[in-house]
């Protein structure tokens, strides 16, 4: 959905950030900006910081940043044209109607009749449970230790034993058999038409946005299936989804726990793990991980401790990695689910056991383990290429060393066998070994070199964020450095970009990092790191002395950097001449702040 530039920026400046973020945020004023504790991620001490000035925020700690808009986009999950309406309806602003095709302004109603629909049920369903008829359902639910409160909460209900209710009442409501068709909650067959769910405790499953997509049901007694869920729909898709995650994405905890069933996530959550999603009756995917990347970076596998568990942590660990995701999983035995051991341990022991939880990787090395007879010296020889065999998968020769230490003191290999062991499987594979060695003259001295090439444009894009963030905050240095760098210099091209609107932008007399971030809105990744140039911390504790210092040191820097790279470039030898002449001129340099 398209919306022009300027009335973005209408929205957005008609919102000031610190009234916004002040109802989400509690924040105390410290200098010119304010600062309270992240909503990002769990900290005790306040490093989130919301600028009056740039109208930004931004964590210290974690990273995140951005504008009023991205701000309620990361916090409440909402898409841009959601946190727009939001805001414009917030300000008074009315957005110019959207034009739709005719396809997809019917998409787009049916997909909200969905919703209205599916809400319906919900509440519906939640009503049976405490009716006379739902009383084999509530009595389910507190035989399995659920307060009132929980089942609440979780909108949990009940589908009568009747097949046709749900129907009758979505019918009575004004929704014919076109659309009732479509929502996956009946079936409209040529023998006649009979609700999906009939004799079964209810779960609805929740979009980000508390929005009811679909429908688990656990049938009572012993019919089959046991667990039936929403078939695919315009609004519900299992495999982009997860359980629980509306609750889970509001969590101060810096991890997501894992698990595999409704009633896993609804224990932890009343036991005060709320930070707990689970899988819609499907093996875990790459989309299911796409989505938890949003909201961390650390997963603790909670899965069912048999084999069918086990093997579900099994392909879950891979996926996650893919995306960045650090894995850890949590030994439940003796006990089978998350339900059943909190109920019999606790939650205090739960925590311990989160706190035990195994790296994923040293896991998979215990569950390989299981293969093979380590009584016998040809089984023992056959785990142990194994081990050297999957140590492998870690292209990174330091971080392989790691693992070779702590896999060969978990499994009592001696770490110098394992170590030449995995080398020699490394050669064959043309896999650099995992020596540690610092400088030589054998090649193996690359690791330092590429360590110090990596420190050096580390130290030029901080001279670059630093300055880009110095003029932000004091515009009257645009003055002092004019002549000496402009945007140009700011060779990085994510950094060349900002830059450029940054300058463009002073000389129109409107510098507006804000709406400057607009611009990158569409691309995650460019937009945290375009934040973070206006974020860079610049030491306010230094004296005015060590401030013009400092601020001396970076416009060298990043000049010098700039001329370097021009003269890398250079095709004749008028243009290196004064690339030399410039060079030698930054050696007298004098700039001051004052």
């Amino acid at each position: 959905m398209y919306y022009p530039e300027e009335i973005v920026e209408e929205v957005r400046s008609r919102n000031d950030i610190v009234d916004v973020i002040s109802g989400y945020v509690k924040l105390q004023k410290k200098g010119s900006n304010y600062f309270g504790l992240c909503p990002f991620h769990n900290e005790k001490s306040p490093s989130f910081s919301v600028s009056p000035q740039k109208q930004m925020y931004y964590c210290f700690g974690c990273g995140a940043g951005g504008n009023v808009i991205t701000f309620l986009m990361e916090y409440e999950s909402y898409t841009f044209p959601e946190a727009l309406k939001i805001l414009a309806d917030r300000a008074g602003v009315k957005l110019p109607e959207v034009e739709y095709s005719k396809e997809e302004r019917i998409k787009a109603d049916r997909r909200s009749i969905l919703l209205e629909i599916n809400k319906l049920a919900a509440n519906y369903f939640y009503y049976q449970l405490h009716q006379p008829q739902g009383k084999m359902g509530y009595e389910y639910f507190r035989n399995r230790q659920l307060s009132d409160d929980t089942i609440r909460r979780f909108g949990l209900g009940f589908a009568n034993k009747t097949s046709s209710d749900l129907y009758q009442y979505l019918r009575a409501k004004g929704y014919g058999d076109d659309i009732l068709k479509d929502t996956g909650l009946v079936a409209v067959e040529e023998r006649g038409t009979h609700d999906k769910f009939w004799n079964r405790v209810m779960f609805p499953i929740m979009d980000v946005n508390n929005r009811v997509i679909g429908f688990g049901g656990r049938v009572m007694g012993d019919g089959t299936p046991k667990y039936l869920n929403s078939p695919e729909t315009l609004i519900f898709d299992k495999s982009r989804n997860l359980y629980g995650l509306n609750y889970a994405r509001t969590s101060r905890e810096k991890y997501i726990l894992a698990c595999e069933g409704y009633m896993d996530v609804i224990a932890m959550h009343q036991a005060g793990f709320t930070n707990a999603v689970a899988s819609l009756g499907t093996a875990f995917t790459s989309q299911q991980a796409a989505l938890l990347k949003r909201y961390t970076d650390t997963v603790i596998l909670t899965y069912d401790s048999d084999g069918a568990g086990v093997r579900a942590a099994l392909r879950a660990i891979p996926i996650l990695k893919e995306v960045g995701i650090s894995t850890r999983v949590l030994s439940l035995k003796p006990y089978k689910d998350p339900d059943e051991f909190i109920k019999n341990m606790g939650a205090d022991a739960f925590r311990e056991r989160i706190q035990a939880a195994q790296n994923s990787f040293l896991f998979e090395i215990d569950v390989l383990k299981r293969d093979f007879q380590l009584e016998d010296p040809e089984e023992k020889t056959r785990f142990h290429n194994a081990v050297a065999r999957k140590l492998l998968e870690f292209s990174e020769a330091l971080e392989r060393d790691n693992y070779i230490r702590a896999v060969a003191q978990a499994q009592f290999i001696p770490y110098e066998d394992l170590k030449r062991l995995v080398n020699h499987m490394g050669m064959q594979e043309g896999i650099q070994p995992a020596r540690t060695s610092k400088t030589s003259g054998d090649g193996y001295g690359r690791d330092t070199d590429s360590r110090k090439k990596k420190e050096k444009d580390d130290g030029i894009r901080r001279s670059q964020r630093l300055l880009l963030t110095w003029l932000i905050e004091r515009p009257e240095l645009f003055e002092k450095i004019k002549g000496i760098v402009d945007a140009e210099d700011f060779k990085e091209p994510l950094y060349h970009q900002v830059a450029q609107m940054v300058f463009e932008d002073h000389e129109k007399g409107n510098l507006n990092p804000a709406a400057i971030l607009s611009h990158f809105i569409n691309d995650e990744e460019q937009y945290k790191e375009a934040a973070a140039l206006f974020n860079a911390s610049l030491q306010e504790s230094l004296n005015n002395e060590e401030q013009k210092k400092a601020f001396l040191e970076t416009v060298l820097k990043v000049k010098k950097n700039s001329l370097d790279e021009a003269s890398r470039r250079a095709t004749d030898i008028g243009q290196l001449q004064q690339i030399i002449r410039e060079q030698a001129a930054l050696k007298t340099l004098k700039i001051t702040i004052d």
